[in-house]
């Protein structure tokens, strides 16, 4: 090969090396939009409620796209669901990890809780309206006897379990059962919040409102604290 032969390579491989980074980041662009619609209606109107011709229309795509990146709509409600679950699972155990690291057998019901919830409230009011719909489609999820219990198994279950054996180090003498129906009722709280239903503003006449985030949060974790010291230490009803 010729020096001027060599020298047409290389500009072509440079040439051709942008115009694929662009084009990746055309398709991770096109893939996240479509996320993003879906995200929002399935947040609304649950798994069966979506049509993947109606998450085509909001994304202004062909829905034919939306089979070639996701194949079935299942496949793009599990997208959606772990595109977020990653990010926010690692935080959380991050936070599990620090926190017993730092404290050893000093840890606390308290301080369990805390390093357990305090990674997803502060991305729910930091995070922005598609946080905000990705919380609010857990708590449907949660909610939800036909396909929820599968779907909160398959992406929160290590996180769960994370903090369970955290607050057994807090509770050396509570058992696993008690801890589980305790962690139940803190999840039941949990996802009402997430969902952000303006139920609490109406009832409270404007007092309380679901968004509001540094409000609900120490209030939260003391409220489970003492329900699970209550339930996993307390004298057991006859």
């Amino acid at each position: 090969m010729s020096i001027q032969s060599e020298a047409i390579g290389r500009r072509k491989s440079r040439v051709g090396r942008p115009a694929k980074a662009e084009a990746a980041a055309r398709t991770k662009e096109t893939r996240d939009a479509i996320l993003d619609v879906a995200e929002e209606i399935f947040s609304k109107h649950g798994f069966h409620g979506v049509t993947t011709r109606e998450v085509a229309r909001r994304a202004h795509v062909n829905t034919a796209l939306i089979h070639y990146y996701f194949n079935t709509k299942q496949e793009l409600f599990d997208a959606v669901f772990l595109r977020r679950a990653e990010v926010i699972n690692a935080q959380r155990i991050q936070a599990m990890d620090d926190y017993e690291s730092k404290l050893g057998d000093k840890v606390t019901v308290e301080g369990a809780i805390e390093a357990f919830l305090h990674p997803v409230l502060h991305v729910l009011q930091t995070g922005g309206p598609h946080w905000r719909n990705y919380f609010a489609l857990v708590g449907l999820v949660n909610s939800s006897t036909a396909w929820g219990g599968e779907v909160m198994t398959r992406y929160f279950d290590p996180v769960i379990h994370r903090l369970i054996d955290l607050l057994q180090r807090a509770m050396p003498k509570a058992t696993r059962e008690d801890l589980y129906w305790s962690y139940n009722f803190l999840s039941g709280s949990l996802t009402l919040s997430l969902a952000e239903t303006g139920r609490i503003d109406r009832l409270s006449d404007g007092v309380c409102k679901s968004t509001d985030i540094p409000a609900f949060e120490p209030r939260m974790i003391a409220y489970a604290a003492a329900g699970f010291r209550r339930v996993c230490e307390g004298k057991k009803p006859l």
